[in-house]
This record gives C-alpha cells, structure tokens and sequence, in this order.
C-alpha cells in the first residue's frame, strides 16, 4: 500500500510545490469517498483560497498524473481511489512475499532501545500487579525488534532495600514456621506480613529488621547475606515458571545489588556536578528550580544507607555507558511518576544531553474491587493462580465444543494465558484496570480468543482448498469488494510503527479486533472455495494474508495463533 501512497504524495508535490514530508494523506471519513484524503486547507492559508475550491483544481490536475488511481474533490477534501485490482495485487503480494517478516522494517537500525520491564521483588508472589510491567514491557520490545532496533530488555530485579532486612530478620524468628523449600514465595510472604503484623509493638523487631539491612549494605559476607542469597534463588526458581508460562525472556536479569559496587562512583559523580547539598545530615539534590512542591532527590540518608533513588541513577548511567541509547524507556506504574520525575530532574541539573532519552512508560494500576492489592496485608491474586485458571477455564470450553481437538491441554494453555495476555494489553496502558475474574476469564467479544479463533477459522480454509489453488492464477478484479479488508491489512506497517514511537500495544490490540471483526464479516459475505479457480485463487491469498497479519500481531503481543480450537 506504500507505493500508492508514495506516488499520491509525490504527485501533490510536483503540482503543489509543497515540501515532502510537511503533510500527510488521511483516512476518508466514510469508506465509500475512497481509500486516503488530503485536505486542501493547507494549501488555502498558503494561497488565500477557497480549500473547495482549491481540491477541485487540483483533481483534474492530479488525475492526469496518477496511473490507476482516480483523484475525486469533495468539498475542501481531495479523495484517492485506488484501482481495484491493482490494490488486490500489490497488498497480497506485499504480504505474502513477506509472510512472516510482513510489518518488519529498518526504521530503527542502528539505534538501540533499552526497556526496564517486570522488575518484581524478591521473595514475594508475581501477582496479577506485576503482569502489566511484564506484558507490556515484553510487547515494547518486539514491536521495537520488528522496527529494526537493537533492543535490550532488562528485568530489574528489586533483590535490595530495607525490606530484605525486615525478611532476614523474620525468616531467623519464624523461619521454622514455614516450608521455605517446598513452597517459598508463599511461605516468604507469610513472613513478611506477620512482620508488619508485628513490628509496630516489636521494637526488638525492628531492631533487628535495621540492623541486617545494615549488614547487607556493610558488604560483610556473613549470615544476612547468606539467607538474602538463598532467598534470591528461590524467587528467581518461582519466576521463571511464569515467565516461561507468558512467552518472555530478557536479555538481562539484574538486581539492584548488581549496582552495589557502582553507588559510590555514581554519588560522586552527582557531587562534582555540584549539584548536592546536605539536608539534616543526609545527602540530598534540591529540585525546587522545577516547582516549590517538587520535594528534593534523597541520594543517602543519615545512616549512610542508599536509597531507590540513588541505585537508578547508578542503572541509568551504566546503561548509558554501556549501550548510548537512542531510548529508555522504564516500564514501571504510574504511581512512581514522581520517582522518575525527579531522576530525570537530576539528570538535568547535571547537564546531560541525553537525559530526554530516558522515558518512564507509565501504566495504570491493577486493583481488586474492595482496593489496591497491598503484599504487606496480603492482599493479593497471585498471577500463577490467574494463568492456571484460565487454562482451566479454556479446556472446559474446549472439551464442550470441541471435544476431539488434538493437543488439546496444549491449545488451552495458549488461550487462556493469551486470553490474560489480551485482556490487559487491549486498554490504553495508562487506565487503571479493576480485577474482574468473570472478565479476565471471558471468551467472547473484545477478547484475545475471539482473534484467535479468527486465525483458526482461515488456517481451516486453507486446509479444505485443493492442493495447488493457493498457486493458481488469481483473478484480482474479483477481488473489488474486498476493498475495506485489504486496506486494513495494508494498515499494519504503520499501527505497528505507531504503537512502537507511542510505547503503546493496545495501538496494536485494538487494530487486531477491528481487523479480526472486518475479516469475519468478510468470510459471511464471500465464500472462498467451490469458485471460478481465478476466483478460489484470489481470495484464498486473502486468507491467507490475512491469517499471517493475525498471526504476527498476536505474536507481537506473546499471544500464540493455534491452527485449531
């Protein structure tokens, strides 16, 4: 479709004299006035005319200039269409040459973009609240791969803080109480909450909590290191089961204590940019030159310990150093805005050129209808438990409809983890989502199953069709009522372009529906096999270009495209 648009906006140019580049064609308001718009009010300010005027003109000019494509003013707007036929061929041909690199381009080469994306704590449950991190952070990445970027996503495990020192601290009380080996992440977050149950009316408690984070820090190697490094270990088993459950990998798992050895240098350096001063014995960055209420960045506290802040500027300046990247982007919840507020205000007092690279991705917060999941109350739907149960819940809809299905087990695990998948990638990532097990757990309408039984129904098709039909000669003019299906498949270049500058799947998500919607509309109106063979020919290659767009955006987002359901 490119090629269309190329010339379109070439031919506006040679009779305009406008620059490339300075506009871009439009989507018609209705389908039927034509496949793209210019609007002509660009040229009525430069002009001083009438835009209805103008387009009328300019028609007649551009319709002596373009092969194939017919220019038609309405009003102030100068509508395309393209040639039926010659639409068919070159979007089916564009798709199916590609298969599936269809989307792909060069637009980032050699640029690099680093994504900071999941980053749970150790020794506490993934819930459903460390999905949204996980999933869109993991989304980011592939749209950008498919771009041509160099990407490097990092799992930024929080393994430091004062809590780990609180934990050491419960585990050697109440250790004994729980089965930390045979099943650690809830046995850990048993002792987490009866620490915070307790610690109020516990000052030898407390004690102790402060005084192995001490020791943590201190970089003695002794006891509290010993059951932090164990406790790391457990977590890291637990997670990777969920990991591998929702399709993601990282080019980098590292935890804040990597940055340990980097603290010192990094406070340094903040101090020679004079920029630090101290406030009640601690070392802080005043920010009010951004706003009187913007409160200041604390790099280390009067005890002499570092804080979050301090160990994401030392992440921030290693990631720099290492890779010069062209982005940054923090996959984090937009309840830390002011966290990354104020790194980036640093950033700036220092005077670093770079610091607009650095992006905080921020998403809405998931929470359970009686409020915020909160792990220190144990208020928490762990994520392991929301992935098993839609599972469940798709083998039981398998084996009522579908009873024969094989690799059934399999196909289940596919739709219901990729009905989770969907369900949290097809909003705005900015919108705070309320857990719903009826809706997180639903089949039908809007929802990730819905695309997916889209993708089975084609492969099927594909299937029954005689061998060598695909093959055949195809008789592309059949192909002329097709029209508002293949536009939407020539679409995908661009939402994925798109979704990938503004950090946002649902860009792709919501194209997946609508397209998934057109193509069954589509499949009613036209039926595929038992035609002329010019005709089985043309729209097999549809259905199949439109079964390699499902499957590549659904792979984008870590959703799996079965054959079968």
């Amino acid at each position: 479709m490119q090629e269309f648009i190329q010339a379109i906006e070439s031919a506006i140019v040679e009779a305009t004299g406008l620059e490339a580049g300075s506009f871009s064609l439009e989507k018609p308001r209705k389908a039927e006035l034509g496949d793209f718009a210019f609007p002509c009010f660009l040229l009525a300010k430069r002009d001083k005319g009438n835009p209805a005027k103008i387009a009328g003109e300019l028609a007649g000019k551009l319709n002596e200039a373009l092969d194939g494509i017919e220019a038609i003013a309405t009003g102030p707007y100068l509508n395309f269409k393209v040639d039926r036929g010659d639409l068919a061929r070159s979007i089916l041909n564009g798709v199916l040459s590609a298969g599936e690199a269809y989307g792909n381009s060069e637009v980032g080469q050699g640029k690099t973009v680093v994504i900071d994306l999941s980053s749970p704590n150790i020794a506490k449950p993934m819930s459903v609240g460390h999905l949204r991190s996980t999933v869109i952070g993991a989304a980011i990445q592939r749209l950008h791969d498919a771009l041509g970027y160099k990407t490097v996503g990092i799992n930024h495990i929080g393994d430091w803080g004062s809590q780990f020192g609180k934990l050491v601290a419960a585990v050697d009380r109440w250790g004994d109480t729980v089965d930390l080996e045979g099943d650690p992440i809830k046995s850990l977050l048993a002792l987490y909450v009866r620490y915070h149950e307790e610690e109020e009316n516990d000052p030898v408690l407390q004690a102790a909590g402060r005084a192995a984070f001490q020791e943590l820090e201190s970089g003695v190697d002794g006891h509290v290191r010993a059951v932090w490094r164990k406790l790391t270990q457990l977590s890291m088993e637990e997670f990777n089961r969920t990991y591998a459950r929702l399709n993601v990998s990282f080019d980098e798992v590292r935890g804040e204590a990597f940055y340990e050895d980097y603290l010192e240098p990094t406070i340094q350096r903040i101090v020679d940019a004079g920029i630090t001063e101290e406030s009640e014995g601690a070392l802080i960055v005043s920010l009010k030159e951004f706003g009187e209420n913007v409160p200041p960045c604390l790099l280390r506290k009067s005890d002499g310990t570092t804080l979050y802040a301090t160990r994401d500027m030392a992440a921030v300046f290693h990631r720099y150093e290492l890779y010069h990247f062209h982005r940054c982007l923090y996959v984090v919840g937009g309840d830390q805005r002011l966290h990354f507020q104020q790194l980036k205000y640093v950033l700036q007092r220092m005077g670093l050129d770079w610091e607009d690279r650095v992006e905080h991705v921020a998403f809405g917060m998931m929470r359970l209808p009686e409020g915020k999941m909160s792990t220190r109350k144990g208020q928490v739907v762990f994520l392991e438990d929301v992935l098993d149960r839609a599972a469940e819940e798709a083998g039981k809809i398998i084996a009522e409809k579908n009873p024969d299905l094989e690799g059934a087990a399999e196909i289940a695990e596919q739709v219901g983890v990729g009905a989770v998948i969907f369900n949290d990638l097809k909003r705005e990532r900015v919108k705070d989502i309320e857990f719903v097990w009826s809706e997180v757990l639903s089949f039908e309408g809007d929802t990730g199953p819905y695309v997916q039984y889209t993708h089975a129904r084609l492969a099927s098709i594909l299937r029954k069709s005689e061998a060598g039909a695909l093959e055949g000669t195809p008789d592309y003019a059949a192909l002329a009522e097709s029209a508002p299906l293949l536009l939407a498949l020539g679409q995908f270049p661009g939402v994925l372009e798109k979704a990938a500058d503004r950090a946002e799947p649902s860009e792709l998500t919501q194209y997946l529906l609508g397209l998934a919607r057109e193509i069954n509309s589509w499949i009613a109106a036209n039926r595929v096999l038992g035609q002329e063979p010019g005709v089985t020919t043309a729209r097999l290659q549809l259905v199949d270009a439109a079964r390699i767009v499902l499957a590549r955006g659904l792979s984008l987002l870590g959703v799996a495209a079965p054959d079968s359901m």
